[in-house]
């Protein structure tokens, strides 16, 4: 009786801890909302037999403007979007001290200037006097190098002031061109230095693509072949002609540049949108080439990374080995494979096992 009564109460308490078991775990569920996130497919070029590089269309004509003086800047006078002619004033930078440098140029000219007339009139006294056998050979040559010594003193002063003459145009930013400004990345009151850009300036209508092509494909690259350039943002193929062709990739990482005018269009490109060149040779390089845009990368320290979806609808990330950059993407060399789908965007933080809601 006693033993019955044992296995009763000991089952009694198992199930128990059972029924805490299945509580604890009932609390321990994840009741957050999902996550909202874009997802998109890994792209390859194995596909195509031609050859399709990633570039960046910037214009042709097209300036950073600098100054080589320091100082605060008085005055932007022109916003981004502005269209601008040749010679127009753009920045004005402080130039007290400039000023105050000029004064005492023309000062030193005046003052090198009576010194030299001075100088010229005792010059031609003596010569004449020397020519009448008036003065001796000694004092004809004291009035000639006194002369001489005059008329250098000037010289120099002259060229200082051209010196500062020249530095106040490097207070004054004045557009080199016509065109529209495309940037300003400074503001009245700012510090402005030496080399740092201040405003931006292209002239429309004239576009190129700048595009890097492996050292497996670039012997086949000729100037004057014509290309189609995909531009992504518009969906739209634009001819185009190459221009330039590389010989180093010294620093560019083993890509050469290649540089493709483009014919004029109608389509509303602007610079910095990315690109897809096809060039019409065949690829001597038959592997597939996985790429993934730069911006869904999460780097920890050295690693890189990505979201992807696991079959539970949750985010998981995976670490990958990253190789070339090409424009806004960049090639992935182990840890995702063609087809796979890895999240772009999220609105919210990801992490590991997250909910996901896929738009």
């Amino acid at each position: 009786m006693k033993k019955k009564l044992y296995t009763i109460v000991a089952f009694t308490a198992a199930l128990a801890l059972a029924s805490c078991g299945n509580k604890n775990k009932e609390v321990s569920t994840d009741n957050s909302p999902a996550i909202a996130v874009k997802v998109s497919q890994v792209v390859s070029n194995g596909t195509s037999p031609f050859l399709s590089v990633s570039g960046k269309i910037q214009a042709t004509n097209s300036a950073d403007l600098s100054t080589r003086m320091m100082g605060y800047v008085n005055k932007v006078h022109v916003n981004v979007g502005d269209k601008v002619s040749k010679g127009q004033l753009l920045v004005s930078i402080n130039n007290t001290d400039l000023q105050a440098k000029r004064a005492q140029v023309n000062a030193g000219i005046t003052e090198a200037t009576a010194a030299f007339n001075n100088a010229q009139k005792d010059y031609n006294r003596f010569k004449n006097l020397f020519a009448g056998n008036s003065a001796s050979q000694k004092e004809m040559d004291d009035m000639t190098a006194n002369f001489e010594m005059a008329k250098a003193r000037l010289e120099a002063a002259n060229q200082m002031k051209n010196e500062v003459n020249a530095q106040f145009t490097y207070s004054n930013i004045t557009a080199p061109f016509s065109g529209i400004i495309t940037s300003k990345n400074i503001e009245a009151g700012d510090m402005a230095n030496p080399g740092m850009p201040l405003i931006s300036v292209e002239t429309p209508g004239s576009f190129e693509v700048m595009a890097m092509v492996p050292e497996t494909e670039i012997s086949d690259i000729k100037n004057g072949t014509t290309v189609d350039v995909l531009v992504k943002s518009i969906n739209q193929t634009i001819k185009g002609k190459v221009t330039e062709v590389s010989t180093s990739a010294k620093n560019t990482g083993g890509q050469y540049l290649v540089k493709i005018a483009l014919d004029k269009t109608d389509a509303n490109i602007l610079s910095g949108m990315f690109t897809t060149v096809q060039f019409p040779v065949e690829r001597k390089a038959k592997t597939d080439l996985v790429l993934i845009p730069t911006e869904a990368i999460v780097t920890n320290g050295q690693l890189s990374g990505v979201y992807t979806v696991s079959e539970s609808k949750t985010a998981m990330l995976r670490w990958l080995r990253l190789g070339r950059t090409f424009g806004n993407q960049v090639e992935v060399l182990s840890g995702l494979n063609a087809d796979e789908a890895f999240i772009v965007s999220a609105e919210g933080k990801l992490y590991n096992g997250a909910k996901i809601s896929i738009q």
